[in-house]
């Protein structure tokens, strides 16, 4: 990826909507290329799809937070299937460092978010966890 195919997906970022009239106009580029380059990030899995935030979605679910997990021992695949289960689950995302484990969660009431918080923490095999809520969203990221 070069200059061109981070501006493209900056672009893409901020309105997946955009014309490739516009996102020529930002590059430089003709229309044509700058098709053919979105196409072979789309190919490649550089860009996984296309989507949208409606509003809506994060009304529905007002309370959402970020809970880090510490695993101990090697229960972290059988941890995962457990998380799962859980309706409020949004996604888990592996990582590194201090912890293994990053959970988003979505509850309507704090009152919600603490109970699955307690059937998060009770899991064999969780050894700590943080959470903290995330108190507003930026959509338009750069890359």
């Amino acid at each position: 990826m070069d200059e061109k195919d981070h501006q493209i997906i900056s672009e893409l970022r901020r309105n997946a909507r955009v014309s490739l009239s516009a996102l020529a106009s930002v590059t430089g580029l003709s229309r044509v290329t700058v098709r053919s380059r979105m196409d072979r990030l789309v190919e490649s899995g550089v860009i996984l799809g296309f989507t949208i935030n409606l509003k809506d979605d994060l009304r529905k679910i007002p309370i959402r937070g970020m809970t880090m997990l510490g695993i101990e021992g090697v229960g972290t695949e059988r941890i995962k299937r457990t998380l799962r289960g859980f309706p409020e689950v949004i996604a888990i995302h592996a990582t590194n460092g201090k912890w293994d484990l990053i959970v988003e969660t979505g509850t309507q009431t704090v009152e919600d978010l603490d109970v699955v918080l307690g059937k998060i923490r009770r899991i064999q095999g969780v050894r700590d966890s943080e959470t903290n809520l995330l108190l507003s969203t930026q959509m338009n990221i750069d890359v």
